[in-house]
């Protein structure tokens, strides 16, 4: 049996519940119960019920095969095009509505019309003793039926088009990458869900009660009509009152933690993974302690993913260096000091972790440089000096085809300019001044430092002190002048700490 199949089975047994409570439970014994009638009276009406309900199931069976046709199309072919799928996913969306009208109109009109016009014939022929005003009696309690009915039929068929929209929408994917349900526009708020049925099944008993009420008391007693609407008209208007405002309070139980689960996954979405204070004794509980859990382990890929990608730029600088030993360490010593730089300058812990990635592939653009060119150990000619020039453009071009993340797209700009010069002599885009990426400014200083501190086979590094007066002598020039000043109060800091360590 496929899904469509137990789909119809499943609305057919629904319909025959709501039938039976509705039709046959709740208005037959209203008529039978509150008319008093002889026994061919009985029989009339019996006779006039089963005639009228023939006639009632004959116009909703129609209306139902129109209403269930474009999803019984899905399920007829094996070769579906996507506009066939697609108009059967939004019809089985509606269906528990298109149930609601289907209930109100050829199901409550096909009975009541038929009735009516029987009921009418057969008092006029003497067959019943009735009063005419029973028939508006008669309708005001079929519609109180009918709309108990479509309550019913309305809840049910909304659970059962869920397993039909499911299918229907994997049917989708697999044959066409596409998922019917972005194209939804129904929205049915939990709130007129919730006042609708706590109103209704709060006012349903006793305007029935009252209804039949009126018919005893027009048969026994006319005279108490009119006291009996007094007391029943200001009972009926409290029970609306405290029908509504106790929908109104389960609706507020019911939208708080919802609400409160909305924001929390709108800020998962944004990256603020927090997990919530669980309060609930309800179901909402499991939800909540559910949300905690899904936030954990997000929280713990997270840290996973950290350490690899953290790993991963590690490795990838460590290899890039172990090519030429006399530079062994290079990359990761230029992170270091990028991010001494960075903390001295109170940046955020966010953009700090981004300068440190840059900074370990300052230089992996070296990779597209020959060899013989980037391990000369001599003065290089022009032509040379022209090929080592290429590698912050080629560096770029190597992390851009990895296709980062959006939150790491920041780290290309320091890669690609950390040899700017602040007057615009550098390169690769002879960037000036405040034009040249913050990373790239900042990680130019870190670089100058480490190259000039470290030995090459050509010379031996110069003494730090050296260096940092270099660096002092190039603010404005060469180099950013907040960059060199706070690596420069970093390094003095350290070694007067060193010092007083030493004398202690």
């Amino acid at each position: 049996m496929n899904v469509f199949q137990q789909f119809q089975r499943t609305m057919i047994k629904n319909y025959l519940l709501g039938s039976f409570i509705a039709v046959f439970g709740v208005g037959s014994v209203f008529i039978f119960q509150t008319l008093i009638l002889n026994e061919n009276e009985l029989w009339t009406m019996a006779g006039i019920i089963t005639l009228s309900i023939a006639i009632m199931f004959t116009s909703e069976f129609l209306v139902f095969q129109k209403h269930i046709h474009p999803m019984k199309l899905a399920y007829k072919d094996s070769s579906l095009s996507m506009e066939i799928l697609s108009a059967a996913y939004l019809q089985a969306e509606r269906f528990p509505l298109l149930t609601v009208k289907r209930i109100m109109l050829p199901h409550f009109l096909g009975l009541a019309l038929p009735s009516t016009l029987l009921t009418v014939f057969c008092i006029k022929s003497g067959w019943l003793s009735l009063p005419y005003t029973y028939i508006v009696y008669a309708w005001c309690g079929a519609f109180l039926v009918a709309i108990l009915h479509s309550l019913i039929e309305f809840f049910l068929t909304f659970r059962a088009c869920h397993i039909l929209q499911e299918d229907l929408i994997r049917k989708s994917v697999e044959t066409y990458r596409f998922d019917p349900s972005v194209q939804s526009t129904l929205f049915i708020s939990l709130k007129r869900k919730i006042l609708a049925a706590s109103l209704f099944l709060a006012l349903f008993p006793i305007l029935l009660f009252s209804l039949a009420s009126q018919i005893r008391l027009s048969i026994e007693d006319s005279a108490l009509l009119i006291d009996y609407w007094k007391w029943a008209g200001v009972l009926i208007l409290i029970i609306t009152i405290l029908a509504f405002y106790g929908a109104l309070l389960i609706f507020k139980s019911i939208e708080s933690p919802v609400k409160d689960l909305i924001a929390r996954f709108e800020k998962v979405e944004q990256g603020h993974v927090s997990t919530a204070v669980n309060t609930y004794t309800d179901e909402f509980s499991h939800l909540f302690s559910g949300f905690n859990h899904m936030v954990g382990a997000i929280n713990l890929r997270d840290r996973k993913n950290q350490q690899l990608l953290d790993q991963f730029f590690a490795v990838v600088a460590g290899t890039l260096d172990a090519r030429d030993p006399y530079t062994a360490g290079h990359s990761k010593r230029v992170a270091e000091y990028s991010v001494l730089i960075a903390k001295q300058c109170n940046w955020p812990l966010k953009d700090i972790d981004l300068l440190n990635k840059s900074a370990l592939l300052h230089d992996i653009g070296k990779i597209g440089i020959r060899d013989d060119v980037l391990l000369k150990e001599g003065k290089l000619t022009n032509q040379e000096f022209d090929q080592i020039k290429l590698h912050p453009v080629i560096g770029e071009e190597i992390v851009k085809g990895v296709q980062l993340t959006e939150e790491l797209l920041p780290i290309l700009p320091g890669i690609k300019h950390h040899h700017e010069r602040m007057d615009g002599r550098g390169y690769p885009d002879h960037l000036k001044g405040l034009d040249i990426p913050v990373f790239g400014r900042l990680i130019a200083v870190a670089d100058a430092f480490d190259a000039m501190t470290s030995d090459r086979p050509y010379r031996k590094g110069m003494p730090m002190e050296k260096a940092l007066t270099i660096l002092e002598e190039g603010k404005g020039t060469q180099w950013d002048e907040e960059f060199v000043n706070a690596f420069v109060r970093v390094i003095k800091s350290s070694e007067d700490a060193h010092l007083s360590n030493r004398a202690i």
